[in-house]
């Protein structure tokens, strides 16, 4: 048994064609696979740079490896070196190969992503098991000669980043639109939908940039959100403090009795009902300053939080019930989220399970999805329908939950 088991590992190994990415690598169609209404993509290497630290030296490659990035056993290790997947200056080397300060690393691997820190600490070269996305084309709302307008579908990231490089928006419009060089003018987190500006050039994203620091762009975003919201406008102006750790946000009120200083940095957004139901809410949100997640933790400041948003739903908001958290797990089905026509995950068929190859020292492999996505992620009841600036506006249709019945 174990023989077979070492002969099918060795007919698999030999009959995988190994491809290498880099940045010079565009996306293209045929690197996505669609299943159960989700765009995944297909494995691929890929190579990042560093080079031995000084505190590395002197030790042995499979030693530093092993102490170094625990995820994988000792035994892994020396099976990557034995056969070449873990190289020192693009050479094969023993395991009882001894490091130097500044050697370059490369490391073959099929993963699940790279964490940003690692990719800063030694060449790794790698086949991504990206983490799918909802399999929603990326429509084109404006398409001018150096502006591009889209709506961003949710759970997916704009830009290449952490685990991420093909399932991004960039990505796929490069890949079905055949658009390149993108430049994203502002930030959408990937779990907000909406609109999204993308210059075609980099002197059209500056001069977008430079309106944007000089406060001259005004943002506007819906949101479904707990409960019956005051028909006043409400103003929140408290700081936000971004605990990265964490991966959220928190405001920050003084206290002046105590003089203490406040943390986080200043921020400031604007809220005015659009409709209720008694049940939730419909909120324009204009943010006046951008923190990280500012919208999402203002709402909770007024004790009204985006209606699916976990990370804030206060502890005491009592409507937690179907229409409230449970809402999230519908936030993101196609019958829950307008798009524009023939627009929907529908249009894309299933692949075959014969998609790709199989890498027999991958942790991954057979799955397509990376070990540790639970693949339950749906997108927020926040949606950005209008930027504007000196003498430009571009605007996205609400979406299906905005409309409240």
């Amino acid at each position: 048994m174990k023989r077979k088991r070492e002969e099918k590992e060795a007919a698999a190994e030999k009959k995988m064609e190994i491809v290498w990415q880099t940045p010079a690598n565009p996306p293209e169609k045929h690197d996505y696979i669609f299943r159960d209404g989700r765009r995944h993509v297909r494995p691929y290497y890929f190579e990042f740079i560093s080079h031995v630290k000084n505190r590395w030296a002197g030790k042995t490659i499979v030693d530093l490896f092993a102490e170094e990035f625990k995820g994988r056993p000792y035994d892994y290790y020396v099976g990557a070196v034995k056969c070449g997947r873990i190289q020192v200056d693009g050479e094969m080397v023993p395991v009882s190969y001894i490091v130097k300060s500044s050697q370059k690393i490369s490391h073959f691997v099929h993963r699940c992503g790279l964490l940003p820190w690692l990719i800063a600490r030694f060449t790794w070269i790698d086949c991504r098991h990206e983490p799918p996305v909802m399999a929603w084309d990326v429509p084109i709302l404006d398409k001018e000669d150096d502006v591009v307008t889209v709506w961003k579908p949710a759970t997916v990231p704009v830009h290449p980043c952490g685990q991420y490089r093909k399932n991004t928006v960039v990505g796929v419009l490069q890949a079905e639109h055949g658009l390149a060089p993108l430049f994203p003018v502002h930030r959408l987190d990937r779990l907000v939908s909406g609109l999204l500006i993308l210059a075609r050039n980099a002197t059209r994203a500056d001069l977008f940039r430079q309106e944007i620091e000089a406060g001259k762009v005004q943002k506007q975003y819906v949101a479904k959100v707990v409960g019956v919201f005051p028909e006043d406008e409400q103003i929140v102006d408290v700081n936000v403090n971004y605990n990265a750790r964490e991966g959220r946000s928190t405001v920050e009120v003084g206290n002046s009795c105590d003089g203490s200083p406040i943390k986080g940095k200043t921020a400031c957004t604007k809220f005015t009902r659009i409709g209720t139901n008694g049940i939730h809410s419909i909120v324009l949100c204009k943010p006046i300053t951008g923190r990280t997640h500012q919208i999402r933790v203002h709402l909770q400041y007024t004790g009204h939080p985006i209606a699916n948003d976990i990370l804030y739903l206060s502890e005491n908001v009592t409507n937690r019930s179907s229409e409230g958290v449970n809402a999230d797990r519908a936030a993101h089905s196609p019958n829950n989220c307008l798009v524009p026509e023939n627009n929907s995950s529908d249009k894309y068929e299933d692949s075959t399970e014969e998609d790709f190859d199989i890498d027999p020292m991958c942790t991954n492999c057979p799955n397509l999805v990376p070990k540790g996505y639970d693949g339950h992620e749906e997108g927020l009841w926040l949606h950005c329908v209008q930027y504007s600036g000196s003498g430009w506006v571009y605007k996205c249709p609400y979406p299906d939950w905005a409309v409240l019945t």
